[in-house]
């Protein structure tokens, strides 16, 4: 008998989430496939000695081709947090606001020409990956935290890290509690299906502190049952807990700990198997990082297009063919700067001096600057 072997790891994932997207409870879905792919069948000898038989195409439901997808639907589906202030926040207006939320309007720039030519869909954080698996979105922007497993075994593609974060803790200024030993014996509040919830337990455990876990299946959830006074910390990413803090009913009462507990990069992502939508969402987030290093920003941008700089207009698509190598016009990136800005004016707008969060660029300062926003060349 044959041994066969698939060739692609990738079918194995592609499955799998359609398995577990089906799976997820209630009614049955229905996953459209948009474009078949071919992969080769291995086969080998025989032990006898004789012809392998011939390769043989296996066709799967995956990849697809969602730039044009997306095109002829005129609407890039993009997965938020959506109660993320700062980040994702969705207004009482229905709109949305936030970070994230601008790297999702710079996407529907570069491949519409339109940044408002965008949906947002809120998402938990135990519901965003099924979303993203059964294409119910493009691309996925809402605080998710790059991992070696997430990255592999769930089939994603991680776009550059937009914003370098690490896990905090809150607690009560007036408990005495100054650092993660002073919760010795207390309970913490978690976001459930999170990498903060792993990071809790594998940090006390190192540290040999007894404590309670007290898990929630969303971030306000979680927030509240901490300002309502069932934990004693309450735990997530610094990011989440500095924009949090507006959100309880004393933020003066609060303060967060000086530790940090993980390293948390977070970026847009996308699914395995379409390279071609992974390098437009990649080179979307690198062209914010370039036009900061490059002092191109939504009010020159149309100045700088006459500029004598060939790294500019390289970047600006004045000059070479960029952008049609992906299927996007040549002047995506000057689309993307003229309607969305830069990566500091992206940071400005939504968390810096002037919003209520102030956070400082810190590790999310451009390289030049001794941080770690880079964008390799538009060349």
């Amino acid at each position: 008998m044959n041994t066969k072997r698939i060739a692609l790891l990738v079918l194995g994932m592609t499955l799998l989430a359609l398995v577990l997207v089906a799976c997820g409870g209630g009614e049955t879905q229905t996953v459209e496939v948009t474009r078949v792919v071919e992969v080769t069948r291995v086969v080998e000898v025989p032990a006898e000695g004789g012809e392998a038989a011939p390769a043989e195409p296996i066709k799967f439901a995956g990849g697809g081709d969602t730039l044009a997808q997306v095109q002829d639907r005129g609407i890039l589906n993009c997965g938020v947090s959506g109660t993320l202030p700062g980040f994702s926040f969705l207004e009482d207006d229905g709109s949305i606001s936030g970070f994230d939320w601008d790297y999702c309007r710079a996407i529907a720039a570069a491949v519409l020409g339109d940044a408002d030519a965008v949906e947002g869909r809120p998402s938990t954080a135990t519901e965003r990956f099924p979303i993203l698996q059964s294409g119910e979105i493009d691309v996925l922007v809402r605080n998710t935290t790059w991992t070696l497993s997430r990255d592999t075994s769930l089939g994603f593609n991680f776009a550059p890290t937009t914003f370098y974060d690490g896990q905090g803790m809150v607690v009560r200024k007036d408990s005495g509690i100054t650092d993660l030993q002073g919760l010795e014996g207390g309970t913490v509040c978690v976001g459930a299906g999170t990498t903060t919830e792993k990071n809790l337990a594998d940090v006390f455990r190192n540290l040999g502190i007894n404590y309670e876990p007290v898990v929630f299946n969303d971030g306000p959830s979680t927030r509240e049952a901490y300002d309502e006074g069932r934990c004693d910390g309450w735990t997530t990413d610094k990011s989440g807990l500095v924009a949090g803090l507006t959100q309880l009913s004393n933020p003066d009462e609060h303060i967060i700990l000086d530790a940090t507990m993980s390293k948390e990069p977070l970026g847009p992502l996308v699914r395995h198997g379409d390279d071609n939508w992974f390098d437009i969402v990649k080179w979307t987030v690198f062209c914010t990082f370039q036009a900061e290093e490059l002092g191109i920003t939504s009010e020159n941008v149309d100045d700088m297009l006459g500029s004598d700089d060939p790294v500019v207009l390289n970047t600006l698509g004045v000059e070479g063919d960029l952008g049609q190598a992906m299927g996007l016009n040549n002047d995506f990136c000057a689309t993307v700067i003229r309607q969305v800005g830069n990566y500091g004016e992206i940071y400005d707008r939504n968390l810096g001096p002037d919003t209520p969060f102030d956070l400082a660029r810190g590790p999310n300062a451009l390289w030049t600057d001794g941080g770690l926003i880079y964008s390799p060349p538009f060349r």
